[in-house]
């Protein structure tokens, strides 16, 4: 992954590899977009861990099916494309039928793009925010009656570019922003009908999403993605993830660099800017 009323205090440093019961999600029922990617599987494989039984949705359908054959008997594949309402609405239908409830949504899938706005079609931007806000959106919609039932738990994957800015990425924190606005807000709507949400904001993963980015004119993107920090390992983002769900966190910040850039963008928040410039701008040959 590529950071308002509401949000508790920055939660505290979670610990490298969190304990959690062997069984904490134990029948529990977890539905996880994006499950073919990176951090998607490894979510997948630390809920299933976790005594969950799961239903991995991606437009990959290869990658899905492999997946699935990697997790303990019963896991539920859907294929397709979350931008598409009515396969949101069937995802939620083929869970049920399967599993008869929906205790936790995980809104991992999203895409990225890399490219100054003036280099970049609009139209690359309208693509970013169809799938990372609007097909989270449309899931959300879809999964809410059975969270209420259940009392769940809805989760977004978000980023540091949710909270702060990101040069040559107007549109992925345009919609990463728009999580915090939707989700924030969406909490004080259902968190009476104890169903909680947890917005998770991690800095550079280690899964591939950079380097699957959209280019300015809708292709791949050309130029060298160059981080703002370490890459962390998908599987220990996902424990930590897994372990804030269980807590109902409002907010969890995964890495030491998205916590660090969560206090400087809002306490010095030109240092922030002209830090992230300087680290960033190279990789869109600015000088």
């Amino acid at each position: 992954a590529e950071l308002g009323p509401g949000v508790r205090p920055v939660p505290r440093l979670a610990p490298a590899t969190p304990a959690m019961s062997p069984q904490r999600f134990a029948d529990k029922v977890v539905l996880v977009t994006g499950a073919a990617g990176g951090l998607g599987t490894a979510l997948c494989h630390v809920f299933a861990a976790q005594g969950a039984r799961i239903a991995a949705m991606d437009r990959d359908r290869e990658r899905l099916e492999a997946l699935v054959t990697s997790l303990p008997t019963g896991a539920l594949a859907i294929a397709g494309d979350l931008t598409d309402p009515a396969l949101c609405e069937d995802a939620l239908r083929q869970t049920v039928a399967r599993f008869g409830a929906l205790d936790v949504l995980v809104n991992n899938a999203g895409i990225s793009h890399r490219s100054l706005l003036a280099d970049t079609d609009p139209a690359v931007i309208r693509r970013v925010m169809e799938v990372n806000f609007f097909g989270t959106l449309q899931m959300t919609h879809a999964a809410l009656p059975h969270l209420v039932d259940t009392r769940g738990v809805v989760a977004a994957i978000s980023s540091v570019a949710g909270f702060a800015p990101l040069l040559g990425r107007t549109g992925y924190s345009a919609s990463k922003h728009a999580l915090h606005g939707f989700f924030d807000t969406l909490r004080t709507e259902v968190e009476d009908q104890g169903v909680g949400v947890t917005l998770i904001c991690p800095s550079f993963i280690a899964t591939g999403i950079g380097g699957a980015a959209l280019g300015g004119q809708g292709g791949s993107a050309a130029a060298a993605r160059i981080t703002a920090g370490g890459e962390s390992r998908p599987e220990d983002i996902a424990r930590r993830i897994v372990e804030a769900i269980a807590h109902r966190r409002s907010l969890l910040l995964p890495d030491r660099t998205s916590r660090l850039a969560w206090w400087v963008r809002k306490f010095a928040p030109g240092f922030y800017a002209g830090t992230m410039k300087r680290r960033v701008r190279a990789e869109f040959q600015i000088r």
